[in-house]
This record gives C-alpha cells, structure tokens and sequence, in this order.
C-alpha cells in the first residue's frame, strides 16, 4: 500500500506545481486553493509511504514522478520546448525511478 501511497503523491504533486504556475504568485484564488489542497495531499500520503519506504528512496521516487510529470505537462500543456536532450534526460529519471523501485522491492524480500 505504501508504494501505491508514494505514486498517487508524486502524481499530486504535478497537480500543485502546475497549481503554482496558474496561481500567478498565489494572486488568483482558485488556482490557489488548487495548490494548497494537493500539496496537502500530496504531502499527507508521502508521509504515508515514508512509515515503511526508506527515506532516500521514498523522496526519490516522489521527486522523480513530479518532475517528469511536471516537464511532459509543460510540453502538453505549455508548448515548453521539446528536444532530445530534454527526452534522454527524462527517459534517465524514469529508469532511476523504477530502478529503486527494483532494488527496494529486492531488499524486502530478503
């Protein structure tokens, strides 16, 4: 259950930080409201992950998921550049991310 905890919180924290860009400096208020509420969330259910997650990996992964969610977003949504740096770089993130998942998956079997 932690881990599908440790998901949907790196996929809440895309949520809140496209949250941030629309909120202008928090000058709009539903966009606002928006990103207080996931960020909450986001925050409530890592916590959750971290009760039988390792810290290092937990954070990891959480980062890892909202950062490459929140860079295809950009490419979507805000016709942020698109290049071949860009897609290694994050294809690198992905593969770390599911990497630890691998390793720590291995060390509870043991």
């Amino acid at each position: 259950m932690s881990w599908l905890y440790l998901v949907i919180a790196g996929f809440t924290e895309v949520v809140w930080a496209i949250g941030l860009k629309q909120a202008q400096g928090f000058t709009l208020f539903l966009p606002s409201l928006v990103t207080l509420v996931f960020i909450t969330i986001s925050f409530l259910l890592f916590a959750l992950a971290m009760r039988t997650i390792p810290i290092g990996t937990a954070y990891a992964v959480f980062t890892g998921i909202g950062a490459v969610g929140t860079v295809v977003i950009g490419f979507l949504i805000f016709n942020e550049e698109v290049n071949v740096g860009k897609g290694f770089f994050l294809l690198l993130l992905l593969v770390g991310i599911i990497g630890l998942k691998l390793v720590d998956k291995q060390e509870e079997e043991n």
